[in-house]
């Protein structure tokens, strides 16, 4: 077949022949898109997850409660007021003193309503040397944040004049002051850095700046479209800030190597002598049909994220799923155009000693940029294939062990931040001298009249209980919304920061105290909600979403790669070689932050305990993005099969032509995932280790050893398809992009192959 009569097929290659030949009608259309998507989204505005639509269960029900009494929490802070050395008790003439002098300076700034003493409520500590003046925020809760400043100042003004003791604020608002202060531009530093680091590393892999400049455009436009769509989007399905960032991190990570990987095809089939036009055509049939494989695989991964049942995660479903969708749908009909429009010109920019040519290596064929790198090491993978996959296969298995041992949990505050900040360690304090009067138990108690004798009486006797059950040490705090007929009964729980002892306090509230007291009175409900409760009821809704989530997201990347490669021992070795991915991924991250291996290298001292969202949400993220390098690396095999090479012979060519872009996109994704490893939030620095560590690995162990020695192992045997199957949808392609040399495909016995 000649220079100019590459025969090709599919969506891709229609998408992409299209938009070379209208090549301004592209760009306008992905343009007007873009704009488009960001106006409407802009107009429409984002609709937030409501706290009533966060979590099903009790945690729900007391929410929703609230929500329709049109009851506003307000925001609730605490002063501890505690004797240093221990000699000063709450009796003591100086702590009284002291007690006084907070009440009065707290209510000078007129920012705060409610104010108790100690001294009313009975808040002080069993060995008298501790005790809390209280006071709620004026105005919403959601933005008491920005003015707790005067109420922290007074407080540290009473500090001042009393050396002997300890007088500290904690609550909802100071709280949000102090990690928006200490935190709030670790996201957006680590937003920012991202698309820099990106296009230096996409400099380094193509040595031309337009080149370099392509892909960081795409992800950046998909993503600023993908924002507006998500404005449009929320008013179905409520979004979140969480949902923003996630889809900012994922947005990036496929936009760039979907456009590096068409790129990349598109450069060595023009560096190969082929005229432009051949080139896009080639690119378009194997890299653009790898980019819908690997999308469409990434969406239905996302997708996994919606049958969990927690609005967050499907809001981060949902936002990855459709950043994911426009990024491949920019990079089979945008980038063909632009690539037709610059021609040579994508080479302006050139940086000295950069440029890939002069590291590329000629051959009779043209220019091939294979690596000498990966050459050397599949050459000793390819010759002892039984080796190789058993010590691959071993380590990954080992790095995976600890994961057995997973133990989830929602981290406490001192686990997230550890004792970096002041106020982590006045909770700690707190805790200590109040056993789980930092985040007390809520009972949001609904009745037809909430001052009916009897509800009075189960209120009473609900308190008494709580305390002589043991899961209190007291004291129970009530407060009554009259006109609304609801009452907040607040409940320090024993255990405190313990959440495991804390999740058995709040057990023998709802299992024993509450049935005996509150749930005799007909017509009163009272659902326990607070950050104990909130944990609880997340866990248990989201181990119940783990074997829907794993079962959808592994039948449909099963059936997607059966139907893309027409071979069943492709997509089963496929399901295999990502489930090792993220097993060894999950051993990461228990052996560095609940084992501590190795954790002061990271800034993890001290976690031990993974955060219960993490493991769901790493297997659905990484399922998907693993795709992204399995696709590529498999279509280039089964190419190279196509075009009459032993299977041997296209492994060893699939996977070295391959080696600079997959190294190049890897080394992009672990740059990027890395960043938000440095973040303080021990959240978000479980997430980025855990991406970037599962990335590297899958690009060179799964990738570079063990995929080809599995192959290799298998032979002609990668492309079993049973004849029962052969009904099924054909959505392989049947390219042939360069001449074909070797004549019709032939096993080591000389029969035609079917492939």
């Amino acid at each position: 077949m000649g220079n100019g009569e590459t025969r090709v097929r599919g969506l891709a290659a229609r998408a992409g022949g299209w938009s070379a030949r209208h090549r301004w009608a592209a760009v306008g259309i992905w343009v007007l898109f873009v704009v488009l998507a960001m106006g409407l989204g802009s107009a429409a505005g984002r609709v937030d997850v409501k706290d009533s639509d966060q979590l099903k269960g009790e945690t729900h029900t007391a929410a929703k409660i609230i929500e329709d009494a049109g009851i506003e929490e307000p925001a609730s802070e605490t002063v501890l007021i505690q004797s240093k050395d221990g000699s000063l008790k709450a009796t003591d003439a100086e702590f009284r003193s002291a007690v006084t002098a907070v009440v009065k300076a707290v209510e000078g700034t007129g920012k705060v309503t409610d104010v108790t003493s100690p001294y009313d409520t009975r808040t002080i500590s069993k060995d008298g040397r501790s005790a809390l003046v209280q006071f709620d925020m004026r105005g919403d809760s959601d933005t008491a944040g920005e003015r707790v400043e005067p109420v922290l100042n007074a407080v540290e003004d009473v500090q001042k004049d009393h050396g002997s003791l300890r007088i500290e604020e904690i609550g909802g608002a100071s709280m949000m002051k102090t990690f928006d202060d200490a935190f709030g531009d670790d996201f957006q530093k680590a937003e920012y850095s991202a698309v820099p680091v990106a296009l230096g590393i996409l400099l380094i892999a193509f040595g031309a700046l337009v080149a370099a400049l392509l892909p960081v455009l795409l992800a950046v436009t998909a993503i600023m479209a993908t924002m507006g769509l998500m404005g449009i989007v929320s008013h179905v399905m409520p979004m979140s800030d969480t949902a923003n960032s996630v889809m900012l991190l994922v947005g990036l990570a496929v936009g760039v190597d979907y456009c590096l990987f068409y790129l990349r095809r598109e450069r060595e089939e023009r560096q190969a002598g082929r005229d432009a036009q051949t080139a896009l055509r080639v690119a378009a049939a194997t890299s653009g049909r790898a980019i819908i494989v690997s999308g469409v695989t990434v969406c239905v991964a996302m997708a996994g994220m919606l049958f969990t049942g927690l609005a967050e995660f499907e809001a981060m479903g949902l936002a990855s799923l459709m950043v994911v969708a426009v990024a491949m749908v920019g990079s089979v009909t945008v980038l063909p155009a632009l690539l037709s429009l610059l021609g040579e010109r994508v080479e302006k920019g050139k940086i000295p000693f950069l440029h890939p040519e002069s590291r590329l290596r000629r051959n009779k064929g043209g220019a091939n940029s294979e690596s000498r790198f990966w050459t050397a090491v599949l050459k000793g993978v390819l010759a002892r294939p039984v080796i190789s996959v058993a010590v691959a296969a071993g380590a990954l298995l080992a790095i995976a062990a600890p994961a057995l041992g997973m133990k989830t949990q929602n981290l406490t505050l001192d686990q997230e931040f550890g004792d970096s900040l002041p106020i982590v360690q006045t909770y700690n304090r707190l805790n200590e001298a109040f056993p789980g009067g930092s985040d007390p138990a809520e009972v949001v108690v609904k009745a037809d009249d909430i001052n009916a004798p009897e509800v009075k009486s189960a209120l009473a006797d609900f308190r008494d209980r709580a305390v002589s059950s043991g899961a209190s040490r007291g004291p129970v705090e009530i407060k009554l919304h009259d006109e609304q007929n609801i009452a907040f009964v607040y409940v320090p729980l024993v255990g405190g920061s313990d959440l495991d002892k804390a999740g058995a306090s709040l057990d023998k509230l709802r299992d024993d105290v509450r049935p005996a007291t509150l749930g005799k009175v007909d017509g009163v409900e009272a659902p326990i909600t607070g950050q104990v409760a909130g944990s609880k009821d997340f866990n248990d809704q989201l181990a119940g979403a783990v074997v829907p989530v794993f079962a959808f997201v592994v039948v449909f990347a099963f059936g997607l790669m059966l139907l893309s490669f027409r071979s069943l021992t492709i997509a089963v070795t496929s399901i295999v070689l990502n489930l090792l991915s993220v097993g060894a991924a999950y051993g990461i991250l228990v052996a560095v932050f609940q084992h501590g291996w190795g954790a002061s290298l990271v800034g993890a001292e001290g976690v031990g305990a993974i955060i219960t969202w993490l493991p769901l949400f790493l297997f659905v993220i990484l399922f998907g993005l693993s795709m992204d390098y399995h696709v590529f690396v498999v279509s280039r095999i089964r190419e190279a099969r196509l075009r009459g090479r032993t299977t041997k012979d296209a492994i060893q060519h699939g996977v070295v032509t391959t080696a600079g872009v997959v190294t190049s996109a890897a080394v992009i994704m672990v740059a990027v995932f890395a960043i938000f490893g440095t973040l303080s939030m021990q959240s978000m620095k479980q997430m980025g280790v855990g991406l970037a560590a599962a990335v590297l690995i899958d690009a060179t162990i799964i990738r570079g050893v063990l995929l080809p020695a599995v192959m290799a192992l298998l032979g002609e045997r990668n492309w079993y398809f049973p004849k029962w199957l052969h009904r099924l949808p054909d959505m392989t392609h049947d390219e042939a992009p360069e001449a074909v040399t070797h004549g019709p495909a032939h096993d080591d016995k000389g029969e035609r192959v079917p492939v």
